[in-house]
């Protein structure tokens, strides 16, 4: 079955194991037959996980009724057991063939969709169970199992033997326990709580009349929590509703918010434009806002993008008049280059067309195709100034390589200047040098570095021969080395003295001062000589 919004709700194919609301329970004396059994499956769902996939929970065949003793030997049931019914004394009795029990076959269950937002489907994983604990089937087929209020009779095995029977009873409590979670899935993934409430009740009623071992107390006790939540479930639905339609709502406030921003302050034009649309995109996949407060929220968007356009046409306009302007003034830079296109004042005319390209870039922009046939008109007359410029200057260029020959020349004639030999004619030839490379003029810039270094070379050369020279004739350190000389013989006589007076001390002293002065002599006199 599917809903108004095309989801399929639950549904199950189980059969007699987990009766309908309102179905009668089988009668507790039934007797069971191998095809009766039921062999419950594991599911591929996991309780409480996301809505959305298909539970799958074991299947359950319907209980077939045992076959009564033969005619005048009804097998004894406990107080307050229903008879067999007709159909049950057809069945086989206790020692006959008996059957293997059937495979379980494992059968889909779509589970019910949430009201207000989709959620994904229960997974439930079915409780595999240990009926001995709840239970037993005595050797005569009677089955019993234990409840808060003591044991009760659930019906008869009479299909194999006591560790069957209580096997078949405990998958029918399975499948009883299944869907106890399936409900319990349903609840916690915010599905329909009306739906699920009156399931859990109408499984609840069956309980206590319910053909299964198992932990009965334990089902009623998770199906009573199942309706007490059922309420609060359906309360916090409405809430995730109320939630949903909020956020909605704001996102859209938020749209408004930032489309009116844009149409009050946003001068990129293009930019803006190509978000106001994003926005529309965006707004139209928002749903579930209120229709009035969707009303109001859309003129304010509307009256936003009606602003913008209007603000965006007036900046146009004024861009249009600046345009015209721009065009006029580039008119006027462009028979001013005209007119200086043929002068020949190389030097002020360049930075005069320096001048007008700034003025140009400073006019803006002229509609485009004035601009660009403003442009080429600018362009040839400066192209037509700085071609004759550029003739000049290759005509210069054509000199200045001749200078740089003949400096070549000039140099290679007076590198072997030699100041060690001729000092008086290095000089001579070195004026000679610097006062025709003077004459000769100016060289290419790329070659100027490399002539200059081989002429500063010369100069050195001689310069260095001319201080050596100074050096050793200064009459001032001959003249220091001749004072510490007198400074020796004095100190020399002093101690020739004392010796002749028996002072051998003092003369001792005199000539260690004499030997110290004849040191600091000697020394003067070789810095002299290796100047």
């Amino acid at each position: 079955m599917t809903d108004n919004n095309g989801t399929e709700k639950a549904t199950h194919s189980e059969s007699t194991p987990t009766p309908k609301p309102g179905a009668p329970l089988p009668s507790p004396s039934e007797t069971v037959t191998p095809s009766s059994e039921t062999a419950g499956t594991p599911s591929n769902e996991t309780a409480g996980a996301p809505t959305g996939e298909t539970a799958v929970p074991p299947s359950s065949e319907p209980a077939q009724p045992a076959p009564s003793e033969s005619a005048g030997a009804a097998p004894s049931t406990p107080a307050g057991t229903p008879k067999p019914s007709p159909a049950a004394a057809a069945a086989p009795r206790p020692g006959g063939p008996r059957r293997k029990p059937e495979s379980p076959k494992p059968h889909a269950v779509k589970p019910t969709p949430g009201p207000a937002t989709p959620h994904p489907h229960p997974v439930v994983v079915p409780t595999v169970s240990d009926p001995s604990q709840w239970g037993r089937v005595d050797d005569d087929g009677t089955a019993w199992v234990k409840t808060a209020d003591g044991e009760r009779v659930i019906g008869s095995w009479q299909a194999g033997d006591a560790a069957e029977g209580l096997a078949h009873f405990g998958r029918r409590f399975d499948d009883l326990a299944t869907e106890v979670a399936l409900l319990e899935a349903r609840l916690a993934a915010g599905t329909d709580a009306r739906k699920t409430k009156a399931a859990a009740t109408a499984l609840a009623e069956t309980l206590p009349t319910a053909s299964v071992i198992g932990d009965i107390d334990g089902l009623a006790t998770r199906l009573r929590a199942i309706i007490e939540h059922s309420d609060e479930a359906a309360a916090h639905a409405k809430e995730e509703k109320e939630r949903t339609r909020h956020e909605q709502t704001e996102r859209k406030e938020a749209l408004a918010a930032e489309a009116e921003q844009i149409a009050a302050e946003s001068t990129q034009w293009k930019v803006a434009g190509d978000r106001l649309r994003e926005i529309l995109d965006e707004w139209k996949t928002i749903r579930g806002v209120d229709r009035k407060v969707d009303d109001a929220l859309w003129r304010r968007f509307s009256k936003a993008r009606e602003a913008f356009n209007r603000r965006r046409g007036a900046h146009f306009a004024e861009l249009d008049r600046e345009r015209a302007a721009a065009k006029t003034r580039k008119e006027e830079l462009c028979v001013r280059a005209e007119e200086l296109s043929g002068s020949t004042d190389w030097s002020g005319t360049a930075a005069i067309f320096r001048d007008l390209l700034t003025e140009w870039k400073a006019a803006g922009r002229a509609p485009r195709e004035a601009d660009e046939q403003l442009w080429r008109r600018f362009k040839a007359a400066q192209d037509v100034f700085f071609a004759a410029r550029n003739s000049a200057a290759s005509e210069r260029d054509h000199e200045f390589e001749q200078n740089a020959t003949a400096k070549e020349e000039l140099l290679r004639h007076y590198e072997h200047i030699n100041p060690e030999t001729d000092l008086d004619g290095a000089r001579t030839a070195l004026r000679e040098l610097q006062e025709k490379w003077d004459a000769i003029g100016k060289v290419p810039r790329e070659r100027m570095h490399d002539l200059e270094s081989r002429l500063r070379t010369i100069e050195k050369k001689v310069r260095e021969a001319v201080d050596a020279q100074w050096r050793r004739t200064d009459p001032e350190a001959m003249a220091r080395a001749a004072q510490f000389r007198e400074r020796v013989a004095q100190f020399e006589e002093q101690a020739a003295k004392a010796q002749a007076a028996g002072k051998t001390r003092d003369a001792e002293k005199a000539l260690e001062q004499a030997k110290q002065w004849r040191e600091w002599a000697e020394a003067a006199e070789g810095a002299v000589s290796q100047r």
